[in-house]
């Protein structure tokens, strides 16, 4: 019997876990990359290292315009599911407070074994190539066929898995071609937005605490409500706000200026007291030292930078304590695609058929990866959701099954 042709769009986690799991369902696979190697993106993540994915999985982690969807897809390849893949092509991982790590600590060791299995089942990597047009055709058998028209080549297959990501991150070949390849099949796309960046505003004392780095609080508002609070460790900059607290709740912040709704992020600095005892510890420690200033009750709590956007105006003790507690910043924007990690929106999740990722538009055509509206937290959240969507499209494009709805 003659093989199943696919030809996957893009080498990176969700591209090449989908043309692996085609390749081993029994499909002959090609696997078209833009860039000069696959896995570009993959490299980068971790800080090089590669967080995998996560113990602690929730809903909450992720984010779409239909999150009950994207839970549910998830549970089709669990984190069970995924440590096992890896374990097979040869990954040994390491957990580190429920962050799982190649045991290498090295993200190529992930990329260069996903390019191993991928090459042993067959599935032939065709890189440098562009992507310009997919076509269905209309076959005597009805049954789907597609050609693939490259910036050099075409590419005839029966079925077509689009994996190509998102425009987000620093790396060359991050791009929106996967969303003009989506929208030019009929797809709907919610507007993919910055997930996972800094903030930004426009406040004169930015300069003057750049650099500084404390643990604290970051509570967003919009239209009087108090819409999301992370803790952790706040990176004060010259334009604004960074580190992982921010992070994950930029996408939110993303959404709510591209609809026109005022933010304001309220930083809290000292998250282990409230405002009555952050009043009664600087009260305590003038107390011990009735020659200090206002200002010198400040050294030894805060790094120096912060002290002194602090006592701007020089506020008295009440003040001061309000001023810890509730600082606000009105959020001016994101920082832009290049210094994000992810997008949020994407390829709408009512597109596809949540048990297989096929479209229920163009039939034998199947999505994966970041180009779906959806995205996660920090810590191996979005490649949790390449793994899994990479696995159910490649499997499902090999079995030429249907897509079979599960969620209204």
């Amino acid at each position: 019997m003659e093989k199943k042709q696919i030809c996957v769009i893009g080498g990176g986690a969700a591209g090449m876990m989908a043309a692996i799991m085609a390749a081993r369902a029994g499909a002959a696979v090609t696997l078209l990359e833009h860039n000069e190697k696959t896995g570009r993106k993959l490299l980068a993540t971790g800080n090089g290292r590669c967080n995998l994915t996560n113990r602690y999985q929730s809903r909450e982690c992720y984010h779409s315009q239909k999150p009950e969807t994207a839970w549910g897809i998830l549970q089709q390849f669990s984190l069970t599911d995924t440590l096992e893949f890896f374990s097979e092509i040869g990954v040994s991982v390491k957990e580190k407070n429920g962050y799982f790590y190649p045991a290498s600590m090295q993200a190529s060791s992930v990329q260069e074994l996903l390019e191993m299995e991928a090459r042993y089942r067959k599935v032939k990597i065709k890189c440098r190539e562009n992507v310009k047009e997919i076509r269905p055709e209309q076959t005597a058998s009805c049954n789907p066929s597609f050609l693939v028209r490259t910036e050099t080549w075409q590419y005839e297959a029966d079925a077509v898995i689009l994996a190509c990501g998102s425009r987000a991150s620093q790396i060359e070949g991050a791009d929106s071609s996967g969303y003009t390849l989506a929208k030019s099949l009929g797809l709907s796309v919610e507007k993919p937005l910055p997930a996972l960046v800094p903030l930004m505003g426009k406040e004169k004392y930015f300069s003057k605490w750049a650099g500084t780095r404390i643990e604290g609080r970051i509570s967003l508002v919009a239209e009087k409500k108090v819409l999301n609070t992370q803790e952790g460790k706040l990176q004060l900059t010259d334009y604004g706000i960074s580190g992982i607290p921010v992070f994950q709740c930029s996408g939110l912040v993303a959404r709510l200026l591209d609809k026109g709704i005022e933010v304001t992020a309220v930083l809290d600095f000292l998250p282990s007291c409230n405002l009555s005892e952050t009043e009664q510890l600087l009260k305590s420690r003038r107390k011990q030292c009735p020659y200090k200033s206002t200002a010198a009750l400040l050294t030894g709590l805060f790094p120096k930078k912060l002290c002194d956007v602090l006592m701007e105006n020089k506020p008295e003790i009440p003040a001061l304590a309000a001023r810890i507690k509730e600082f606000p910043i009105k959020i001016k924007k994101t920082k832009p695609f290049e210094n994000a990690q992810v997008c949020t929106g994407g390829v709408s999740l009512t597109e596809v058929h949540p048990h297989t990722l096929e479209s229920r538009k163009v039939p034998g055509l199947y999505l994966a990866g970041e180009l779906l509206d959806t995205d996660g937290i920090c810590g191996g959240y979005n490649l949790q959701w390449a793994w899994t969507s990479g696995y159910l499209a490649g499997r499902a494009a090999a079995q030429e099954q249907k897509g079979i709805e599960v969620h209204a």
